[in-house]
């Protein structure tokens, strides 16, 4: 490194922290107005709060990252084009890409950090932050209802056809108890097995179920056994019981109350597991958790993306106040979430793969960078 590189980035990192630190800020701000009076309301004690935000910080990285590149190399390259620094190194000889050597090199850097934060950091702070809210949730439910209706998710229904089962609860109580209930509890159950023309061969009702994760199946409580004619529907047995265990039975009950929720609001992991059953089972619902899982793998490479907009779009301009560069970024982004709205509308229609309409926006700011380094030759 020379003396231009190790002034480069000193100028930029400073810049850098300072732009992460305001931006985790004003998302810490966000936090505090969505979930502080619930936190409140749910009786969080300090600890828990601030435990709670610590837990949620990492989740806003992968969000925050590029945006405080580009601000920061916008106002950094800006800076020093207004001061002649850069007209100063290209006249000694020296080339664009010698110039931003280290800015590329820390870019490549960003995109380990950002995959990494995608596989492993966000999901566990997107997974941990929920599971602290809905123990929060719990606990002050077990003070006023019993403990079937603590942590209640009501009409809850799964089809699995890879096995031919279709599920469902009436209400499925989230409430866990090791001993007896380790993954909750549903309630008013009914579970109809299909033979592979989709016609009802049998059927379980009953009042209770519970997955039995030590013995690898569901148990049933209060119930009957049906049997029917699949070529006529019609009912041809039907045995009570007391209690009884299917071992042949895995459907995970995580995954059951998955189903329904949006996909912005599902880890990595949980996205994969999601979109291994919907693809089994072909449902449409599938296309919009296929577009974020992709997006989070193409958010990987956003970094040097963003480096190759910033830096002909800064070196480029006119010399004026580098906080005019500050302010195109805010345009970039706007471009960024056209595309990806588009990209998300035209996989739901079927006229673009999923996996095309996630990498849409960063092609199209890949586009414009590329523009913008032919116009600066």
């Amino acid at each position: 490194m020379n003396t231009f590189d190790r002034h480069l980035l000193r100028e930029w990192l400073q810049i850098l922290g300072l732009v992460l630190a305001a931006t985790c800020g004003m998302l810490l701000l966000q936090v505090l107005y969505d979930d502080f009076r619930e936190l409140r309301d749910l009786g969080a004690q300090g600890s828990v709060f601030w435990t709670y935000l610590a837990v949620t910080l990492p989740s806003f990285l992968t969000v925050v990252l590029p945006l405080a590149l580009l601000v920061s190399l916008l106002y950094v390259l800006g800076k020093l084009h207004r001061s002649n620094e850069l007209t100063a190194m290209r006249a000694a000889g020296v080339g664009f890409a010698r110039l931003t050597a280290p800015v590329w090199l820390v870019g490549v850097l960003c995109c380990g950090l950002s995959w990494w934060l995608g596989a492993t950091v966000v999901p566990w702070s997107v997974e941990r932050s929920r599971s602290m809210l809905d123990d929060l949730r719990m606990q002050k439910e077990l003070s006023a209802l019993p403990e079937d209706r603590v942590g209640a998710v009501y009409s809850v229904a799964f089809d699995n056809r890879h096995e031919g089962r279709m599920w469902f609860f009436n209400r499925y109580s989230r409430f866990t108890d090791e001993g007896r209930y380790p993954a909750g509890r549903g309630f008013g159950v009914s579970v109809a097995q299909l033979n592979e023309e989709r016609r009802e061969v049998a059927r379980i009702v009953a009042a209770e179920a519970w997955y039995d994760p030590v013995r690898g199946g569901w148990a049933f409580r209060e119930g009957r056994d049906l049997r029917f004619a699949p070529e006529t529907g019609e009912l041809v047995a039907s045995k009570p019981f007391a209690q009884k265990f299917q071992p042949g039975y895995d459907e995970q009950p995580g995954l059951m109350l998955l189903i329904d929720r949006k996909p912005s609001h599902l880890s990595l992991h949980e996205l994969r597991e999601l979109i291994a059953y919907l693809k089994v089972e072909d449902s449409p619902k599938m296309i919009g958790y296929l577009v974020r899982y992709h997006s989070l793998i193409a958010n990987a490479f956003g970094p040097l993306i963003v480096i190759a907009i910033a830096i002909p779009f800064a070196i480029s301009g006119v010399r004026v106040n580098p906080a005019v560069g500050v302010s195109k970024s805010i345009g970039l982004f706007f471009l960024y979430y056209i595309l990806a709205q588009v990209g998300s509308s035209l996989a739901t229609k079927g006229i673009l793969d999923p996996q095309w309409a996630a990498w849409l926006p960063h092609a199209g700011m890949a586009a414009l960078a590329a523009w913008l380094f032919v116009r600066l030759r």
